[in-house]
């Protein structure tokens, strides 16, 4: 494999482990926790990275052309997730901002690779 093929496959397994967990934080978790956990912002928030991080591994999946203009979408959401799991603090809340600032760095790296033709 080469530098980019690496990178794609970890870009594309980073944005699926953050759907993952952000996916069953606001589902095991904040759901169950009500109160600020289930704040319409922050729920909202939520649900965004969950479907923008399915989006950016499906079009790395595919090698779309588009793929830099989604990650970098991604990147930008995933920011917001970390601030909104931060606020809320505790270590369900802390492994999911984790997560999203892991792909969202490497969404980052991802948005300004072109694929090889």
């Amino acid at each position: 494999m080469n530098r980019q093929q690496d990178m794609m496959t970890e870009c594309k397994q980073l944005a699926w482990a953050c759907r993952e967990t952000c996916q069953r934080t606001l589902f095991k978790y904040c759901l169950q926790m009500d109160g600020e956990h289930t704040a319409p912002k922050h729920v909202k928030t939520m649900i965004d990275c969950i479907q923008i991080c399915q989006v950016a591994a499906d079009f790395i999946t595919r090698e779309s052309e588009n793929h830099t203009s989604v990650c970098e979408t991604c990147a930008s959401i995933c920011d917001k997730c970390v601030t909104s799991c931060e606020m809320l603090g505790g270590k369900h809340m802390k492994a999911c901002a984790d997560a999203c600032r892991k792909c969202a760095e490497m969404c980052r790296k991802m948005s300004g690779m072109q694929m090889a033709a």
